[in-house]
């Protein structure tokens, strides 16, 4: 997870210095409220009717930074369920240890909470991490699953973006973005600290869900990258190998997984496609 937040650090410290739009268009959920899961209590928001699709968003992000702009559209024919995941907005802090496999079962059981047995899942930056997770530890909860800017491994990401920031520290936060966000929603604001420096600490751990766990994911796969959004391209093509793609469609079947390179778009731009992103989901999701 090391280079997880150290990239999560470097994008919205970039956010912070171009002053980016980070908030998008609220709607008012159908249903809000918290489920009591695995020690702590998760927060989460339903919006719409229809086949359910469970959203996670990226590192130090709250449900509406992340997927704002692309709720309303996207709940306008799905059931719509955003979650916060621990320490994150709404959500409130645990001195209960990060991991990948317990921040998954958190959302395998808040989708029985709800009473939703199998849902498509999408998940950005530390979200697609989860998901993928999910897709090795709980399978049978998921339809489909759409991994956006993010990777199942430290070293899919560049060599300069695990050697960024090595001296980052959690008082550059302050009153950034996410720290404004965070104050706005988090049942307790004293703990703001302490989750900078939990996630922190979390990133000395190793970070590698595994090649043939990957290539045993049984659900259709949709990556989205950006093209200079931090992911090294040659493991990426890797990746997709793992899921059955990169083969000559023309002389045989097409695989169920999916790849869409956007050009031009880094790891922070490429969230703010609503447009783009929108189309690619409900191609794949349709």
């Amino acid at each position: 997870m090391k280079s997880l937040f150290r990239f999560s650090a470097v994008l919205f410290f970039i956010i912070i210095l171009a002053n980016s739009q980070v908030y998008g268009q609220k709607i008012k959920p159908a249903e809000s409220g918290y489920a009591s899961v695995n020690g702590i209590k998760v927060y989460y928001e339903v919006y719409g009717e229809g086949k359910p699709l469970v959203l996670l968003h990226g590192a130090f992000m709250t449900i509406d930074m992340n997927w704002g702009e692309l709720i309303p559209e996207l709940s306008k024919n799905r059931k719509v369920i955003a979650l916060e995941l621990q320490g994150h907005g709404h959500t409130p802090f645990s001195e209960r240890k990060l991991s990948h496999a317990t921040l998954s079962s958190d959302v395998t059981k808040v989708m029985d909470y709800l009473k939703i047995d199998k849902a498509d899942v999408a998940g950005y930056s530390f979200g697609g991490e989860v998901a993928y997770q999910m897709a090795i530890q709980s399978p049978e909860k998921l339809s489909k699953l759409v991994i956006i800017s993010s990777t199942y491994k430290t070293q899919g990401w560049l060599p300069e973006v695990n050697k960024a920031l090595e001296g980052m520290k959690p008082e550059l936060f302050t009153n950034s973005p996410m720290h404004t966000a965070y104050n706005a929603v988090a049942p307790d604001k004293t703990k703001w600290p302490k989750f900078l420096e939990q996630m922190m600490a979390s990133a000395g751990q190793p970070f590698d869900l595994g090649d043939d766990n990957i290539s045993k994911i049984p659900v259709p796969v949709l990556i989205i990258a950006g093209d200079n959004d931090g992911l090294d391209k040659t493991e990426l093509t890797k990746t997709y190998k793992l899921l059955g793609g990169d083969v000559f469609a023309d002389m045989g079947a097409m695989p169920k997984s999916q790849l869409a390179i956007a050009p031009g778009q880094t790891h922070v731009s490429l969230m703010m496609q609503t447009a783009m992103i929108l189309n690619y989901l409900n191609g794949f999701l349709k």
